[in-house]
């Protein structure tokens, strides 16, 4: 799923791109994808596009009127733009809908069959709002406000990180890398942070975030993001499993639950312990390994 930085870096590209121009036309491709009635998708078109906002991992376009096109592209959603000189080309491929301006068309697709994206159309700043589930942003947050907002609840730290009500943009992928950057096991009780511990996560998850961001801003340029992933080179941790940490060398472990996986460094960050694994660590019992050297 596209996260904070990849978010941003679309948001700041469609600035370039469409902000000051009118949406000529919306072609709606799959009719699951529209998930609001009132208003209808109609009533942006002929709109100017006066800003683009990021709410959470969504992705907003601000048009006159205090109408506001809504885009959530969830895990597979991917936006792509193309002038009129290029052909859609990959743009086509599991195509949702998309946006015709004077200056290109912006193309939203969706990889797979599960059709988890969305678009919304809502009017008011209120109506927005209630979108927004209400994490506070890991950018601008202070010590104190990163601090309240993680033991709000007593969960994994994990599970905080990645949990929208408590903070804004932060997914599967660069919470496996903010916990690596903070020497902290994705499996600790955020109740049981100590204030140390607590500067050290508050500190990582500026570091990597804007790391990230500047990164996905350099590959960009003035173009538009055309590569977006939550397996990247470069990476520490996320999506290496069994690759050496860049940091002691040892290989990356996994948890693996549902859809998803988390991975992080059993020297760096458990002390050598080995997570059990639900499904793994059952099936071998007393063969399971305890850390990092049974291995």
């Amino acid at each position: 799923m596209p996260e904070l930085p990849d978010v941003t870096v679309y948001r700041e590209a469609l600035e370039r791109h469409v902000v000051g121009l009118p949406l000529e036309r919306v072609r709606l491709v799959s009719m699951f994808v529209l998930r609001s009635v009132d208003p209808p998708v109609e009533a942006v078109t002929g709109r100017v596009v006066r800003g683009v906002r990021r709410v959470g991992k969504r992705v907003v376009l601000a048009f006159d009127g205090e109408l506001f096109l809504v885009l959530h592209l969830m895990i597979a959603g991917r936006l792509r733009w193309r002038t009129p000189a290029q052909k859609p080309g990959v743009a086509a491929k599991g195509l949702l809908a998309s946006f015709h301006f004077p200056a290109g068309t912006l193309y939203f697709t969706e990889a797979g069959t599960r059709k988890r994206a969305s678009l919304m159309v809502v009017r008011g700043e209120a109506a927005l709002a209630a979108l927004d589930p209400g994490g506070i942003e890991p950018l601008a947050a202070t010590l104190e406000q990163f601090r309240e907002a993680l033991t709000r609840e007593n969960h994994t730290v994990k599970r905080s990180l990645t949990d929208p009500h408590l903070f804004s943009g932060i997914g599967n992928a660069y919470s496996d890398e903010i916990l690596h950057a903070a020497r902290l096991s994705p499996l600790k009780q955020t109740r049981l942070l100590g204030d140390d511990e607590i500067a050290r996560l508050h500190e990582a998850t500026r570091v990597t975030l804007n790391s990230w961001t500047d990164i996905l801003r350099r590959e960009v340029g003035q173009g538009f993001p055309e590569t977006v992933t939550a397996f990247r080179e470069g990476m520490a941790v996320h999506g290496r499993f069994g690759k050496p940490c860049p940091v002691c060398e040892a290989p990356v472990q996994r948890i693996v639950y549902a859809e998803n996986e988390c991975n992080y460094c059993a020297r760096c960050q458990t002390g050598g312990k080995l997570l059990a694994d639900r499904s793994l660590s059952r099936l071998l019992k007393d063969d399971w390994p305890r850390s990092i050297d049974d291995l």
